[in-house]
């Protein structure tokens, strides 16, 4: 059976199956919900904090001296991060498959975290470019399975009214970890550089290399996996799981026996839809790839390293409180396209007035930091989108997140070049670019309404005539 289309206006479900759970599933549904929130929304709110901690590290790490210490120009380290999304990228599809054909992501998320941190950890004691480079390809390959994998998880635990805001929230935690990370960098620079012979870049690597090791063994240990298979939930919770995403979707939530990986892939390339949603993701995604040149953007606000770093922190903070308010205004509403479309401009403002103002207007350049953070919300809205309008079977989604994910961050291979040094304060090449993909992801998703409404009306007329 093909899955639903659902869009903002006009949701559809087949008449020969109940629309709501009984009164007694309503009140096991509440105790449900919040056993999810404390047990499973955790675990993977700190996969992803670890995540993105792990990914501002190399940022953080060039006003730290690394480019000095191994001897590296300019190019060189845009290429140290584009490097790390060619082992991501490629990663993506084949992990998500794996991840619903196994069925164990405590594994699977959980020890992708332990050996980025022994990655990480053993970065540090690189001592050349070439070093750094080798590190940073086999960090791609291992942590490709969080984002796809985190993604694909709530949306078999979470109904889409409720999913936004836990995507939201996870987001969250991502952006509170690229403000913790700045904030660890800086007091790193004031407190470690230098001691027992490190670099601070060094220290950065080290500490945060272990705190991702003992992050991993929780996820392993505390993590739940699949609703049919945690053996520990209680029988009528663990019906009322099955059951109530099955309505959600008027289908169940559950492959066929003879449903496989490859299936579920082919089912994904022969959906329009993925087409466009990954087209929007992959502008969404370039125009965010300014986050792994913050620090250095900040740079230019005119002040040294240290506070530099700082500067980093409350734009993110910002945006993981505001991320939060959106996604759960989106899920109230049962609305994804407006709240794709209202922050595009909001972002583009941002972008416009940090290429024109002068660099000595500090008070408006850092505003023009928090502007560009609302393409965050745009991420937010279009990864619960793609739960909601790509559903079912489970396979397809998780081939679809993955050929998603793996598409859109191949931006990411690219866009590092653009912010060249010769570009400073402004970067206009680079923030041109983006203003372009944040235009482009707004049109595409007017496009992508269109297709969803027509795709219902059809839905529809086929059961009336039913």
């Amino acid at each position: 059976m093909e899955e639903k289309i659902t869009t903002d206006d006009s949701p559809c479900c087949e008449n020969s199956l109940p629309t709501s759970l009984s009164d007694v599933e309503k009140v096991i549904e509440k105790k449900l919900v919040r056993k999810l929130d404390l047990m499973i929304l955790p675990m993977i709110c700190l996969a992803f904090f670890l995540n993105c901690i792990d990914r501002s590290n190399y940022g953080a790490a060039r006003l730290q001296n690394l480019e000095a210490d191994l001897h590296m120009s300019d190019s060189q380290f845009q290429a140290g991060f584009s490097v790390f999304y060619i082992g991501y990228v490629i990663c993506q599809v084949p992990s998500n498959m794996l991840l619903n054909y196994v069925g164990r992501p405590s594994w699977h998320i959980g020890l992708s975290v332990l050996v980025w941190g022994v990655v990480t950890g053993c970065t540090a004691g690189v001592s050349n470019f070439g070093g750094m480079l080798a590190c940073r390809i086999v960090l791609g390959f291992v942590e490709a399975p969080v984002y796809p994998g985190m993604m694909f998880y709530l949306s078999k635990w979470y109904t889409k009214t409720e999913l936004t805001l836990r995507i939201g929230i996870c987001l969250a935690a991502g952006l509170t970890a690229n403000a913790t990370g700045a904030l660890i960098a800086a007091g790193i620079s004031s407190g470690l550089d230098g001691a027992r012979g490190l670099s601070a870049w060094r220290w950065l690597y080290l500490i945060e290399g272990s705190v991702s090791i003992c992050g991993g063994f929780a996820i392993i240990t505390f993590l739940p996996d699949f609703p049919h298979t945690w053996t520990t939930l209680a029988p009528e919770m663990r019906e009322v799981a099955i059951h109530r995403l099955t309505l959600d979707a008027s289908q169940t939530d559950l492959d066929d026996t003879t449903t496989t990986p490859i299936q579920g892939l082919k089912l994904a390339l022969a959906d329009k839809k993925l087409y466009i949603m990954t087209t929007i993701n992959t502008c969404i995604i370039a125009a965010i790839g300014c986050q792994n040149f913050f620090p250095t953007l900040t740079a230019t606000l005119g002040y040294n390293h240290i506070i530099s770093l700082l500067l980093v922190a409350p734009p993110y903070l910002f945006t993981a409180v505001y991320s939060c308010i959106h996604s759960s205004l989106s899920d109230r509403t049962s609305n994804r396209f407006w709240f794709i479309i209202y922050p595009a401009p909001i972002a583009i403002l941002g972008f416009a007035l940090f290429m024109t103002v002068d660099s000595d207007l500090f008070a408006a350049r850092y505003f023009a930091m928090f502007c560009m953070l609302f393409i965050y919300s745009m991420n937010n809205t279009i990864s619960a989108w793609i739960a909601t309008s790509i559903s079912r079977p489970p396979a397809k989604r998780a081939a679809a997140y993955g050929v998603v994910s793996m598409v859109s961050n191949s931006a990411a291979i690219w866009t590092p070049f653009t912010y060249r040094g010769r570009d400073a304060p402004h970067f206009r090449l680079a923030l041109g670019i983006v203003v372009a993909c944040v235009l482009g992801a707004a049109l595409l998703s007017v496009v992508l309404r269109r297709v969803l409404v027509r795709e219902n009306r059809r839905l529809e007329e086929g059961m009336l005539a039913v």
